[in-house]
């Protein structure tokens, strides 16, 4: 008589109790993790809300629409809204990759697929962290199970809501072209893809997208993607450096897979000193189109965005690492065949639970015992809103007026804006085409608040600051307190302030 976990009786009988369990557990807890935790968002999260805050439709990032929800959820709800979103980006993906999964190997065996994700995702998806990438990850989710309704199973009316998910995928990511083309290359080749090429709704959708991908080439223009990887294609010599880096990067994803790895092996009866015989998980044949849909699309966008990426002179792949990686689980699904033997049951429900537990438990770890061990400052530690506070109060306290304007080191100055009562904009002095919604004459017209990291007591500012800045009265640097200061020495931001016109005396 067989004895299992009661999650592999529920695989059996209510995977769809089993994928909500899954996916609803690791929502709450990374959004748990930086509201109880982050002192301040990431750095990344921080620049795309400076770049948000004006709902740019052109500028040297790329395409905005990361940007739009993030400031649109942070105006609803503060940083609480902004995890969460990143957090309804998840269970988006889990919930397309479990429709497409039932729809080709079956319920349980499309849960077991979305379970393998943790795996991957707590290596390569920083899912408290809210960006293109991770918003990318649901789009290009959904155009895949738009696209196996429509194309493959014959149900027109996705077309429509491939093409929906398809231009909000251009307006998201700089990799959306290339995962568009893997599309539509594998329409072309395909014999069901060409098929579907019969169909009206495919080129009213086609016709659609022209406008948007049309869109999509002017933001890589704007930031300056196209030209450096055409001239990198006449360089010969470059060959072999670009073929080193791109084993690089096809190494990197591998190593993104080390808990799907560990899952694996373990569900595989590794290692068998005492093996017993285990129940299995069966499923009807699977469609041989569906398998190599599947496949086809857990190896193509990886190819394809590294070899861009190389092309480009990057050393992530474009678009980040999180869209490549959705049909990973279910690939491994679909090869393990129509009938899989989980062993070591327990022991694999316990790595599962430490493969989600144990990154979450270690950011307050390494927030509290870092700074201890290495005197080493953590980003999301810095207190930012005692820093946006002070700076905007003294601001409004000298002149009058509600801070507007926030300028000088890049990350100092996104965080003071995005926590000062006021909401003021960000000039990025070091490159002005990142900000085009205000300039220097209008810092000189608005005033505004020069803000940089400072090693001591020193106010005079950085060189680079200065040469932006030559009007610029450097104060005292201001001294704020750590939430957790170790070894770590005091916290100095050297700051100045730029009277507008019409108060500078």
């Amino acid at each position: 008589m067989f004895q299992v976990p009661l999650y592999f009786e529920g695989l059996r009988s209510r995977p769809l109790l089993v994928f909500w369990t899954a996916t609803l557990a690791q929502a709450a807890l990374w959004l748990a993790v930086p509201l109880l935790f982050y002192a301040a968002p990431p750095p990344d999260l921080v620049r795309l809300l400076a770049v948000g805050h004006a709902f740019p439709l052109n500028g040297d990032f790329g395409p905005p629409l990361a940007a739009w929800l993030a400031e649109i959820a942070f105006r609803a709800a503060g940083l609480a809204g902004v995890y969460a979103l990143s957090q309804i980006c998840l269970i988006a993906t889990y919930w397309c990759v479990f429709a497409l999964g039932r729809a080709i190997v079956g319920a349980s065996h499309a849960a077991m697929a979305v379970l393998l994700m943790v795996g991957i995702s707590v290596f390569a998806v920083p899912t408290s962290d809210f960006g293109p990438s991770t918003l990318a990850m649901a789009l290009w989710s959904a155009v895949l199970l738009f696209y196996w309704h429509a194309a493959i199973e014959g149900r027109r009316l996705y077309w429509y809501a491939l093409g929906a998910a398809a231009a909000l995928l251009l307006l998201c990511s700089e990799a959306a072209l290339v995962l568009i083309a893997a599309l539509v290359l594998f329409t072309v080749l395909g014999g069901r893809g060409r098929r579907s090429l019969a169909v009206i709704e495919v080129w009213i959708v086609a016709a659609a997208l022209a406008l948007v991908v049309a869109a999509n080439v002017f933001w890589l223009q704007r930031a300056g993607s196209l030209m450096p990887a055409l001239a990198r294609l006449r360089e010969a010599a470059s060959a072999k450096a670009n073929t080193s880096a791109w084993l690089a990067l096809l190494a990197a994803l591998a190593v993104a897979h080390a808990g799907l790895f560990l899952m694996v092996t373990l569900a595989s009866g590794w290692p068998r000193s005492r093996l017993y015989p285990a129940p299995a998980v069966a499923r009807r044949p699977v469609d041989p189109a569906g398998a190599i849909y599947v496949k086809v699309f857990a190896l193509w966008p990886a190819l394809l965005t590294t070899i861009a990426a190389v092309l480009l002179g990057k050393k992530v792949p474009i678009g980040g690492t999180a869209p490549l990686l959705v049909l990973s689980g279910l690939a491994v699904i679909v090869a393990a065949g129509d009938r899989i033997v989980l062993h070591h049951q327990r022991l694999l429900g316990l790595a599962w639970g430490g493969l989600l537990l144990v990154p979450a438990l270690f950011v307050p770890a390494t927030i509290v015992l870092l700074p201890w061990a290495t005197g080493t400052e953590l980003q999301i530690a810095q207190p930012a809103a005692a820093m946006g506070r002070f700076f905007a109060e003294s601001f409004q306290r000298r002149t009058g007026r509600p801070l507007a304007v926030v300028s000088g080191d890049s990350r100092t100055a996104a965080l003071v804006a995005l926590a000062a009562p006021s909401r003021p904009f960000v000039y990025f002095d070091d490159d002005p085409g990142s900000s085009p919604w205000v300039s220097a004459d209008d810092i000189r017209r608005k005033g505004g608040v020069v803000v940089w990291p400072a090693a001591d007591t020193t106010p005079e500012p950085p060189p680079a600051i200065r040469a932006h800045f030559p009007e610029l009265v450097a104060e005292v640097p201001q001294r704020f307190p750590r939430p957790i200061s170790g070894r770590l020495p005091p916290l100095r931001i050297g700051w100045g302030m730029i009277r507008p016109a019409s108060a500078a005396q």
